[in-house]
């Protein structure tokens, strides 16, 4: 694993760019934003209206007993309270418009980062570290923006309208207001380093926490931990990162919390202080009871924007490291992209050429991000080829059968044709055409694939089966079903093909799922059909019916078949064999048996194919 960046370096990277990046997300609100810090900037000026009310009362209404001035007065003090009133609701308007609307700009933009990043990054990636960041992180990121900018132009505004009123009442207190400032200043850079590092460790341990949740409450691993009566080890886990989470959150409560009751101490003296050596003015008469309760007022607006200023940059430097987070995502490399000049393919015929490929796995740097990965992975070595000079066409409509020992490569030489990997060395041809040299979507669009453990979303039959063919009548549906043998059993079902197939089809037995599969690729009509253990699930019965129902549907069209039954590749136009990265033989299957070479060898012991 490459080693993580210190914190001088992370902090001259969020300086160098990060603001930069933080206003491309917020440009599109920018006349919201304009109107947000409008309704700040009146807001704090008519926030100066009742400590200078009360100076006019004190000083002029009641000693002149001018009762019309006191009810003037009173007027403009409730005037001023319902027009902030307003100015508050607009505020939480604008405040709420432009921050759920960058958490969602974010979300989108993350999300279609994820779909981008390839398969070799979910391979190395947990899927809770990945929510971690589309959710806590988005809003962390948001906060920063809203919540964070709101403050800190409100105070700096509150701060200047309140100092340029105080020395217009009285200039030598106005001054000695601000001998603390150094006090507020000085200490904000380490408690904002310190909240900073406390808010990463706290948000690693939350992605932590997340990815156990994601894995654990899931049917497959719920199931795994009940069959082994891991409860309470699990329980252990989860309680060591959930304490972990909760220690991280004290530390920066308190330390938060300490730091801010330090400045109001801070304040509170410099508040006394005006307090005693005001009133020796009034005493000495060089200002007025009026000017010295205005100015009291007042003082409390200077050293609570002060507080806020420097909690600001506190928070903000916190904040930032979720930005930091969603911006390490958006910056990951996308190894597999559409080459300049990539065209279409169009009208696919199915040709297949595999010439001189060589494969390894990419290394974490070119398929994962460091921080996300949260351990290395072993196995997929990026230093061992799996795949040597494999040469092989497959011609238009040809059915090749892809057969070898459990790891020799077959899924791996299959996952190049979609471009799931490109390959290291060597080129493989659709077409005749090079696949990196076509548009992915248009080479995916002509390609369907079956797993052997296919995946179904926690959706309706119906709208799985759409998702190769959104367009997709309720009479396609019936036609793909019947040709996978799956039709009646939809219809017995009390919902029929409305019926929720459960988390990744839990509801349904591996026969169904697999045959449901088929009939989505069915549906989607693709000229180039990959089948990965796809009858792997089925019996007796159920395979021969959706063998049947495949060697209609593969009529016309390339078909790669990776499969262990015997049942399921002798009817191939050909049978390759791979062993040990290469292809080693190939031919039909009474070829390849008279032969008495690797394939029949194997097959007597049962090694390479198993019966049904």
């Amino acid at each position: 694993m490459m080693p993580r960046d210190t914190d001088a370096v992370r902090d001259v990277h969020l300086k160098a760019g990060t603001g930069t990046r933080v206003w491309s997300f917020a440009r599109p609100y920018r006349s919201t934003i304009a109107l947000f810090l409008s309704a700040i900037l009146v807001a704090a000026l008519l926030a100066l209206v009742p400590p200078l009310v009360v100076r006019e009362i004190l000083d002029h209404a009641i000693p002149d007993g001018n009762r019309r001035l006191i009810g003037v007065l009173a007027a403009v003090a409730v005037g001023s309270a319902l027009v902030d009133a307003g100015l508050q609701i607009l505020q939480r308007w604008c405040s709420a418009r432009i921050g759920e609307g960058l958490i969602a700009d974010l979300r989108i933009a993350l999300y279609a980062k994820v779909q981008r990043l390839p398969i070799a990054f979910f391979t190395r990636t947990p899927t809770g570290a990945i929510t971690a960041r589309l959710n806590h992180d988005v809003v962390g990121a948001q906060s920063a923006l809203t919540s964070t900018l709101g403050s800190v132009v409100s105070n700096i505004i509150v701060l200047i309208t309140t100092l340029a009123t105080m020395a217009a009442l009285e200039w030598r207190l106005t001054l000695l207001s601000l001998v603390v400032l150094p006090t507020f200043i000085v200490p904000a850079r380490r408690v904002g380093r310190r909240l900073q590092d406390i808010a990463r460790r706290q948000m690693q341990h939350n992605a932590t926490m997340n990815t156990q949740m994601t894995e654990r409450f899931n049917v497959a691993g719920a199931m795994l931990v009940k069959l082994f009566g891991d409860e309470q080890r699990e329980l252990d886990t989860f309680s060591e990162q959930a304490n972990a989470v909760r220690d991280a959150g004290v530390s920066s409560a308190m330390l938060g919390r300490v730091f801010f009751v330090a400045l109001g101490l801070v304040g509170a003296v410099g508040t006394a202080a005006i307090y005693g050596i005001g009133a020796w003015m009034v005493v000495g008469g060089s200002i007025t009871a009026g000017t010295l309760v205005a100015l009291a007022a007042l003082v409390t607006r200077v050293y609570q924007p002060l507080t806020g200023l420097t909690n600001a940059r506190v928070d903000l430097m916190t904040s930032m490291v979720s930005f930091e987070r969603v911006f390490e995502v958006l910056d990951a490399p996308e190894p597999l992209q559409d080459r300049p000049g990539a065209i279409d393919l169009v009208d696919c015929g199915g040709s297949i050429t595999f010439d001189d490929v060589t494969f390894r796995y990419p290394p974490a740097t070119d398929s994962a991000i460091e921080s996300m990965e949260q351990r290395a992975i072993p196995g997929a070595d990026p230093d061992r080829d799996i795949l040597r000079s494999i040469s092989l066409h497959i011609t238009e409509g040809e059915t090749v059968a892809i057969v070898g020992a459990s790891g020799a490569g077959k899924s791996t030489l299959a996952s190049l044709i979609p471009r799931l990997y490109d390959v290291t060395g060597g080129s493989v041809r659709v077409d005749g055409v090079d696949v990196r040299d076509l548009t992915l979507n248009s080479l995916r669009q002509a390609i369907g694939v079956v797993a052997q453990d296919p995946h179904l979303f926690h959706v309706s039959i119906a709208e799985n089966l759409r998702f190769a063919k959104p367009s997709a009548t309720n009479d396609e549906l019936i036609v793909a079903c019947t040709a996978a043998r799956i039709h009646e059993t939809i219809a017995r079902l009390p919902d029929g093909y409305e019926t929720v197939v459960g988390e990744r089809g839990y509801r349904l037995s591996g026969g169904e799922k697999q045959r449901l599969a088929i009939a989505r690729l069915l549906l989607k009509d693709p000229r180039i059909m990959i089948l990965d253990e796809a009858t792997s699930h089925l019996d007796m019965e159920h395979e021969a019916l959706v063998h049947e129902a495949l060697t209609a549907a593969l009529t016309g069209r390339t078909a790669i078949v990776i499969a262990h039954r015997l049942s399921t590749v002798r009817s191939a136009d050909r049978i390759v064999v791979i062993a040990d990265g290469g292809i080693a033989e190939q031919g039909r299957h009474d070829e390849l048996v008279a032969a008495d070479g690797l394939y029949a060898s194997q097959l007597r012991a049962g090694e390479l194919l198993e019966p049904i």
